[in-house]
């Protein structure tokens, strides 16, 4: 198996890596970082620290790295690939749909057969959005066969992978840790022709389900985890998991999200409840030295309208559960104020000089008359004045 994976960062090392390594395929990596790429190609292999109570090195061999920029060189690995993969980040879906498109018309002409791309983007319904941006970027005479004949699978990222530090960067460009889970949900019904066996594959029918669990549990309850624990002066995503407050806060908002998920869903309420606990047990990973300022950065983000937030309470209001601590946590989100995040100031600039209802209108979408908006400026009026929910 040929493998060519678009974005040798955190998710593209870290897990696509692995995971195509476990399945003995053959891995060529594109990717922008001059540094990444040259590592890569004068080591032809990598290791993986998996963490946890203790460290397993895992080694991921490499038939070689490609800079993104060498248009020919990047298009030619997608055309030849078996199957190919992306993890570049949702800003950067534009410029790989330009090779991506590419690849694919390559291969559309030289008629090699089915192609696959597996998504790895924090975006909902990532394979559908890929696959247009693709779309709109080849040659009117190729689209009908790339509906045919080739494959965007949306995939559920939960594996977590701290960014190394800068001094780790300038020791090892290709120093990486990860946690021990290794599951990737992927959208069954999206591959074109046969799907490929790599073990840590699970092909799931039901992959909106999957994203809004991901969402509204792993991400909403991480941030959380992130937002509360910054509040009470922690620098560690393990430490604010600890804190019996922040867990108290934390367990009672995704009560909340479990509830509305089971509603919609259908998912079984004693799995879920394992699925919030063994989220829990991750978040406490020592060994993986996860800080609050990085879970926490770019607080606009995590509160965009149909988000891990915004998203979740408005999941919450449409089966009829008030959700109260979910408003809490989005509370703790609009009072992130690290000077150092671009949009933590312009986000506290926004609330001092709009006012906690036009903030929300602007960036969550919210109505002044909603009674989401309401409900969050009371908590936050009430946050800022130094008392407790």
């Amino acid at each position: 198996m040929k493998a060519t994976i678009i974005g040798a960062g955190n998710i593209g090392r870290g897990f696509l890596g692995q995971l195509f390594a476990e399945a003995g395929a053959a891995i060529t990596f594109v990717e922008l970082n001059e540094d990444v790429v040259s590592a890569l190609n004068e080591r032809r292999a990598y290791d993986i620290r998996i963490v946890s109570e203790t460290t397993v090195l895992f080694h991921v061999p490499v038939e070689g790295a490609l800079r993104s920029t060498d248009r020919a060189a990047a298009a030619r690995a997608i055309a030849e690939a078996d199957v190919a993969a992306t993890a570049v980040g949702v800003g950067a879906l534009p410029a790989i749909a330009e090779l991506l498109a590419l690849g694919i018309e390559q291969r559309l002409r030289s008629r090699r057969g089915p192609l696959n791309v597996v998504v790895c983007e924090n975006v909902i319904r990532s394979g559908p959005v890929l696959a247009g941006l693709v779309e709109q970027r080849l040659p009117k005479e190729c689209r009908e066969r790339l509906r045919r004949e080739v494959g965007f699978a949306t995939s559920v990222v939960s594996r977590m992978v701290p960014a190394p530090t800068e001094a780790q960067r300038r020791e090892d460009p290709l120093a990486i840790a990860v946690e021990p889970y290794c599951i990737l949900p992927v959208d069954a019904a999206a591959f074109a022709g046969e799907r490929p066996a790599v073990p840590g594959f699970r092909y799931v029918d039901n992959i909106d389900a999957l994203e809004d669990q991901k969402a509204y549990t792993h991400n909403a309850g991480h941030c959380m985890v992130a937002y509360f624990g910054y509040h009470r002066g922690h620098t560690y995503i393990w430490e604010a998991t600890e804190d019996p407050d922040v867990r108290r806060r934390v367990a009672a908002a995704l009560d909340e999200t479990s509830r509305a998920l089971i509603a919609r869903h259908g998912f079984d309420p004693a799995e879920q409840q394992r699925h919030v606990e063994d989220l829990f047990a991750r978040y406490r990973n020592r060994a993986l030295g996860d800080t609050i300022q990085r879970v926490a950065r770019q607080p606009l983000r995590k509160l965009s309208p149909d988000g891990r937030f915004i998203g979740s309470a408005r999941l919450a209001l449409e089966y009829g559960i008030r959700p109260a601590h979910i408003v809490d946590g989005i509370v703790a989100a609009l009072r992130y104020d690290d000077p150092d995040d671009e949009q933590a100031r312009e986000l506290q600039s926004a609330l001092a000089e709009r006012g906690v209802c036009a903030t929300l209108e602007r960036y969550c979408k919210l109505a002044a008359d909603e009674w989401l908006t309401r409900e969050i400026e009371t908590r936050y009026l009430r946050a800022t004045k130094g008392t407790t929910s």
